[in-house]
């Protein structure tokens, strides 16, 4: 009889995870807890049964209708049905509105992103308009535009799916993708005294949403960035008519293809100033810090999801007369995977608890300096780890990793996009220079080493630490050594503080009678958490120059 292998299965992925679990219990009080538990079972119940069911269905991505029967531009899009789901699910389960309710105080971004954490995997990317539509509500509570919070917020926070609007974020453009000083989206005013945008905006990840923030130049303004406006737009008309947008066509991607995403022309679309018209980039800046935590939250769901099939898989297959899961090496692959996520969990959890306190002005100075430190961070560190642990999955898998229709493929497609949205790992690593200005590295260093006690994790996070701020001052004086060497700097940043988290977590756990996350901290530590370099400027730059294409 031909042998037949089992395909790997998902539990429950809020029960299956320790890791969450035990987070849950060392940082929420006790009722909130209670109050959200079945809310967290239901989610983690909805991912194990996506997963499944997935494999059965044949794969669907968006589609683009310009014109319909008789000729006339209708540009709809048609969404897969786990898209069509998205607006009942974010209603019921708040995946927007829970961060910005004020029952929960200082707790509720925790609340919101456990909700997300569960929900990301099985939501086939639907989580990134609700991560623009979170950041949207969080720049115009930030402009003070009383109006357009009026209009805007009650539907961004709905809790009913009739009412509720996703948001988009319209940065990129040809020749502003990172850099949007370069952007020439032009706002003019109509005969009426409305503005009106013109211009071609080249990555737009929300276009099936209600709504967007973009930057524009003013008409006169002058060059650069601080010259660009923000503005608020509808994307239609009170008959539901496109406002002034053509889609031109939806991007063929590497991976999100279930995500629709658009290149579109801006044809005199009505738009709203949010503030003043000038420094625009500055306006928008809180969606891109909250568009990166979601981004981090998405990348350790990612690394969750891959392990929990490596590891059941393992348990399933046999290979050289063992189950795989027996087997030393493979063992050791694993469970370095599991300690990098294990510290990248904890790392990413700590951006969402210190958010809470700042947005409800219960942090200290230091903690806010934090923040804006860790939040660049984790973004880095999660987004590349997402990548990696990808691939050893689709490795774990061996030739079955490498087929479609396993559904194993996609996952390192998918994850591909984490280092790359909302600032690539160079982009981030200078982000992280400048926030630490003159003393955030000193304030950064104090907190890693905050309530971590004696012995070998804190002796060798202080020699990191120490090393970190050695290399800073040298090659700070060095023409470009700096900002060459930033991105090995930035990942000892990122490692460092997840350690000091990681060694504390592992302390409350082993008083509560868990060892597993001492031993994460051990495997995570022997990986070492310096990644810093010296950079020989002459020699790459003779590297460099040398390529040829």
């Amino acid at each position: 009889m031909d042998f037949q292998q089992a395909p790997p299965q998902l539990a429950n992925t809020y029960r299956s995870d320790s890791t969450l679990r035990a987070w849950i219990a060392r940082v929420l009080p006790a009722d909130l807890a209670a109050t959200i538990d079945a809310d967290l079972d239901a989610l983690g119940e909805h991912a194990a049964g996506a997963w499944q069911a997935s494999r059965a269905l044949a794969p669907r991505q968006p589609v683009l209708v310009q014109w319909d029967a008789w000729g006339a531009r209708v540009d709809r899009i048609e969404t897969t049905p786990t898209w069509q789901q998205g607006a009942a699910l974010t209603a019921r389960h708040g995946f927007v509105a829970a961060g910005h309710e004020p029952r929960h105080g200082a707790f509720a971004r925790i609340d919101q992103f456990l909700r997300v954490y569960l929900y990301h995997v099985a939501s086939q990317f639907h989580s990134c308009p609700l991560a623009m539509s979170d950041g949207t509500a969080t720049a115009l509570k930030a402009s003070g535009n009383a109006a357009l919070c009026e209009r805007a917020l009650p539907h961004l926070l709905a809790r009913d799916p009739a009412q509720l609007w996703l948001s988009g974020q319209w940065m990129t453009e040809l020749a502003g993708g990172s850099d949007v000083g370069d952007s020439d989206t032009e706002a003019r005013l109509d005969s009426d005294g409305r503005w009106r945008l013109h211009g071609r905006k080249w990555f737009v990840s929300a276009v099936v949403g209600d709504m967007a923030l973009t930057l524009a130049r003013p008409a006169g303004a002058g060059a650069g960035g601080d010259a660009l406006a923000m503005f608020y737009l509808e994307t239609r008309d009170a008959h539901g008519a496109w406002n002034g947008i053509r889609i031109d066509r939806l991007k063929d991607k590497l991976g999100t293809r279930e995500l629709p995403t658009a290149e579109i022309h801006l044809d005199g679309t009505l738009a709203e100033p949010v503030g003043e018209l000038a420094r625009g980039v500055r306006q928008i800046t809180p969606v891109l810090n909250i568009s990166r935590t979601w981004n981090a939250v998405g990348a350790i769901a990612t690394m969750r999801h891959c392990l929990a099939l490596a590891t059941d898989y393992a348990r399933r297959r046999r290979a050289f007369g063992h189950g795989l899961l027996e087997l030393p090496l493979h063992r050791a692959t694993l469970g370095h995977l599991a300690a990098e996520f294990e510290a990248a969990f904890h790392l990413t959890f700590e951006v969402v608890a210190l958010l809470g306190r700042v947005e409800q002005g219960s942090a200290s100075a230091s903690e806010c300096s934090v923040l804006r430190v860790l939040t660049p961070l984790a973004k880095l560190w999660t987004g590349k780890l997402a990548v990696r642990i990808a691939s050893e999955t689709c490795e774990a898998f061996g030739g079955s990793g490498y087929i479609e229709d396993t559904g194993i493929p996609q996952l390192l497609r998918d994850a591909q996009v984490f280092p790359i949205w909302e600032g690539t790992t160079n982009v981030l690593a200078l982000d992280v220079l400048r926030a630490l200005g003159s003393d955030g590295l000193a304030t950064l260093a104090a907190w890693s080493l905050a309530g971590v006690a004696p012995g070998a994790p804190r002796e060798a996070l202080q020699a990191a630490l120490i090393d970190a701020q050695r290399w800073f001052d040298r090659e700070a004086g060095g023409h470009g050594r700096l900002q060459a060497g930033a991105r090995g700097f930035a990942l000892t940043l990122a490692r460092c503080a997840a350690a000091g988290l990681l060694a504390r977590h592992a302390q409350w756990a082993a008083s509560h009678g868990d060892q597993r996350v001492a031993a994460a901290l051990e495997v995570f530590a022997a990986h070492g958490l310096s990644r810093l370099e010296s950079t020989p400027m002459d020699a790459l730059g003779r590297l460099v120059d040398n390529v040829h294409c």
